[in-house]
């Protein structure tokens, strides 16, 4: 079974960032996120899941979020294949931070899920 299958009823904000998180969810209530208001938090039902790569270890690390105004839980995480955490490193020149997904990463993801 695909690590990810478990979560593929799941509805994952793929364009989620960490930046796009903390603007939606923790300062929310004060600007209208995405240049629109119809998009704020209404209240603590309002939840998004979405992936992000940790690159502060040794290793990038991934992880499934789910996110409300009450804060964060990580639902998965996991390593990334030898492939993709060197182009991802690449991408973010080795830099150490939280990082939204790639369309690579985001690609064998969807694949993960699919695996039954």
């Amino acid at each position: 079974m695909g690590q990810f299958a478990r979560f593929r009823e799941i509805d994952i904000d793929w364009t989620m960032t960490p930046e796009d998180a903390v603007a939606l969810y923790l300062e929310w209530g004060n600007s209208g996120y995405g240049g629109s208001y119809e998009n704020r938090v209404r209240s603590k039902a309002d939840v998004s899941y979405y992936f992000v790569i940790n690159t502060w270890g040794d290793r990038p690390k991934g992880y499934l979020i789910k996110r409300n105004s009450d804060g964060a839980e990580e639902l998965a995480s996991f390593d990334l294949p030898g492939n993709l955490e060197k182009g991802f490193l690449r991408q973010v020149s080795h830099h150490k931070g939280v990082y939204g997904i790639t369309p690579e990463v985001r690609e064998w993801i969807e694949r993960e899920m699919r695996v039954a």
